[in-house]
């Protein structure tokens, strides 16, 4: 059983519209390399020049931020959801 990638919609024009698909990888990074494959043009979205994850991106690893788990090395594993959302920012 792949990983389930839940998609936000701004990335969506990179899965031709779908809100969740799926990847392989043993790490978060090796999932968002196997997405890019799958999905060329997404990890530039996700990723810095330097490959790590752009600081307006949040990811979530079965609902934990990887921000406080082992960031891009996080660990993952058939079944596991991982999802993208990007900060927004705004208001007064």
């Amino acid at each position: 059983m792949p990983i389930r990638v839940r998609v936000p919609t701004p990335l969506r024009r990179f899965t031709a519209g779908v809100d969740e698909v799926s990847a392989e990888g043993d790490s978060v990074k090796a999932v968002i390399e196997d997405l890019e494959r799958r999905h060329p043009g997404i990890s530039e979205r996700l990723l810095d020049g330097g490959g790590e994850l752009r600081r307006f991106v949040n990811v979530y690893l079965n609902g934990d931020d990887i921000r406080f788990l082992n960031q891009l090395s996080s660990k993952v594993k058939d079944g596991d959801d991982i999802s993208i959302v990007p900060a927004i920012a705004g208001g007064r």
